[in-house]
């Protein structure tokens, strides 16, 4: 009988872990009404700047060690806006994204890394623009997990990255208009 309890401890406490380790990992869809993907660029002696309206992705957080985390997300190229219709035609030709035959942009993170403070990260991923894949890391930070309305449960991140966007592919425009693009990208997202 002592043994039969025994096993049934064992048992009971092997699985309440494994739930507790289950219910550490989180997933969060980003909320695009209140999160943001812009950029900005050297154009002769200042910086034009832009973003994306549409976004979407997905946060895979584990509360108990960040750093397992992933995120993927895609951004559709014929949503840039830089205020100026005629650019925004022309960003889209083959010169510059090639949006006819490639609409997406895709970001996938392989790599969770802890940065120098508590909320600091380096997320590496691998990032498809013009059907080209190459490495990037972000510099992301962690802006917190909170309530919001409706009962909604929040996390809330800032990501920052510069791009050698002949890297891949879009190269319109030189000299005129530079090679590296600022990147901030700013997100909230809800827990599903």
């Amino acid at each position: 009988m002592k043994k039969a309890l025994s096993l049934a401890a064992v048992l009971f406490s092997t699985f309440a872990f494994s739930t507790s380790a289950q219910a550490e990992i989180e997933t969060y869809k980003i909320d695009t009404s209140h999160s943001s993907v812009k950029f900005s660029i050297r154009h002769f002696v200042a910086k034009t700047t832009g973003n994306f309206s549409e976004f979407e992705g997905t946060l895979t957080i584990d509360r108990s060690d960040l750093t397992n985390s992933s995120v993927e997300a895609t951004i559709r190229i014929p949503s840039v806006d830089t205020d100026s219709e005629k650019r925004d035609a022309h960003l889209q030709e083959d010169d510059y994204f090639g949006a006819g035959n490639f609409p997406l942009m895709t970001f996938k993170s392989t790599k969770w890394t802890q940065g120098e403070s508590e909320n600091s990260f380096k997320v590496t991923g691998d990032l498809t623009i013009r059907g080209t894949t190459k490495e990037v890391t972000l510099d992301v930070e962690l802006l917190g997990f909170g309530e919001g309305m409706r009962g909604a449960y929040l996390s809330g991140w800032e990501a920052k990255t510069t791009l050698d966007r002949t890297e891949w592919g879009v190269d319109g425009g030189q000299p005129a208009v530079g090679t590296e693009v600022d990147v901030t990208i700013n997100i909230e997202a809800i827990r599903q």
